[in-house]
């Protein structure tokens, strides 16, 4: 019974230390990405609050251009035939 209530203490914990935390916009671009990804609405919501508009957009274009970049050179193709194929594109 008392790690169950120590766990629940540690959770609401948790949250409010992550409330009075402030977040980058790169940390809140991984979030909101990875939350799109899995369909988390309330993930996606908590992410758009902690930058600005603006903020998160770069954030997201960066993230994006780093994840082409690591499956070009995993993959040994070239950044663009990579983000085509992803976006379902045909080849150019």
């Amino acid at each position: 019974m008392f790690d169950k209530l120590r766990m629940l203490w540690r959770t609401k914990e948790t949250v409010h230390a992550e409330k009075e935390r402030a977040h980058n916009l790169f940390e809140a671009a991984a979030v909101y990405v990875a939350a799109c990804a899995e369909d988390d609405q309330d993930q996606m919501d908590a992410a758009t609050g902690w930058v600005s508009p603006e903020a998160l957009s770069f954030g997201v274009s960066e993230l994006a251009c780093r994840a082409v970049i690591a499956l070009a050179r995993e993959r040994d193709e070239s950044p663009k035939d990579v983000a085509r194929t992803l976006l379902g594109l045909p080849a150019a």
